[in-house]
């Protein structure tokens, strides 16, 4: 974060910025939004409605309302603008509310973030793949929010149109296998991931129609062999929770999967070379170190280099304007590929 004017008051305002992080986070877990969908309140009555304590909600209100969130008018009614209602509802089919709790679940191990830098060690207990079904669905279906955003972005400015198979490693919700197949009709997908995904996955591609062209395999995409016969091998936000030593594992693997002059594709959050940002790639990191045992972001030469060093030629950066530093990376498998 570059800025030549630092002072008292910005860093304060710095350090306490998860104050409002957290009303938010709150207003969602309590589904604040998705009560005011039908439009105005009362707001004793909406507490009463959501189980909240008054004085303690007329508190969130207040805050929600300052944050811009919300609007208090005459006679006690809370309303919400249309635009957050339709990010905030939860039926809304542009709902952000579970990556908003995902955010609230790994806040404990954030507030340990001295004890992991100094010890090099994950401050959470559990992962998002083990923890308990609430969490899990949260960062599922978190993933499902965010990808969703530029999925369609990347299916138009990744040409797929020649290739018939395609698999997503580590695919989660299989967001990407979506959006690539809607973009590509002749395109069969399947989604590799841990078992506990599975039912998440079958949920969206079922909402999407496209049951019967994508299927779901599971497995450790570091421990076996990866269904072969892929045109294309797509690892989108997989690397970054990995160490190096595995990431290049898992590259290898993707790469013996592919068809001879397959496409190797890898989407991360990455850091410029020098290592001094973009902001969110060096945050991001952070939150690997208090998640997991090995995680981190990437350099776009790592990355490079390392699928380099997997098989892949021709390694290009994918021209599509994304948000939070995201590059993709494509290498083209040689005709006689790793195996």
């Amino acid at each position: 974060m570059e800025d030549a004017n630092w002072n008292a008051g910005k860093l304060l305002e710095l350090s306490g910025a998860y104050w409002a992080g957290c009303a938010v986070q709150a207003a969602v877990r309590l589904d604040v939004f998705t009560a005011l969908e039908q439009g105005a309140r009362d707001e004793n009555e909406l507490a009463a409605a959501l189980s909240c304590d008054r004085r303690g909600f007329s508190m969130l209100i207040t805050a929600l309302a300052a944050l811009g969130l919300l609007t208090r008018r005459e006679a006690g009614k809370v309303s919400a603008p249309a635009n957050i209602l339709a990010l905030l509802s939860k039926n809304s089919p542009d709902y952000l509310g579970f990556i908003i709790q995902h955010h609230a679940h790994l806040m404990p191990s954030w507030a340990k973030l001295a004890e992991a830098v100094r010890e090099g060690r994950p401050t959470r207990e559990s992962s998002s793949h083990t923890d308990s079904d609430a969490e899990r669905e949260a960062f599922l279906f978190g993933m499902f929010n965010i990808a969703r955003l530029q999925a369609e972005t990347v299916a138009q400015a990744l040409d797929l149109s020649e290739r018939r198979t395609l698999i997503d490693i580590g695919g989660g919700p299989g967001t990407y296998a979506v959006y690539f197949c809607k973009k590509n009709p002749n395109l069969q997908a399947t989604i590799f991931d841990l078992p506990t995904t599975e039912p998440f996955a079958k949920k969206i591609v079922a909402q999407y129609g496209l049951s019967e062209r994508i299927d779901f395999a599971s497995g450790n995409f570091l421990a076996g062999a990866l269904p072969k016969g892929q045109d294309v091998a797509w690892l989108s936000q997989v690397l970054h929770g990995e160490t190096p030593a595995d990431a290049e594992k898992l590259l290898r693997n993707a790469a013996a999967c592919l068809n001879p002059g397959g496409l190797l594709c890898v989407q991360e959050f990455v850091l410029d070379d020098d290592r001094v940002g973009p902001t969110h790639a060096a945050l991001f990191a952070l939150n690997m170190l208090v998640g997991t045992e090995g995680g981190q972001t990437y350099t776009t030469s790592e990355l490079a280099g390392m699928m380099a060093e997997a098989g892949a030629t021709e390694v290009n950066r994918l021209d599509a304007s994304l948000p939070q530093s995201c590059c993709v990376l494509v290498g083209r498998m040689g005709e006689t590929n790793p195996r």
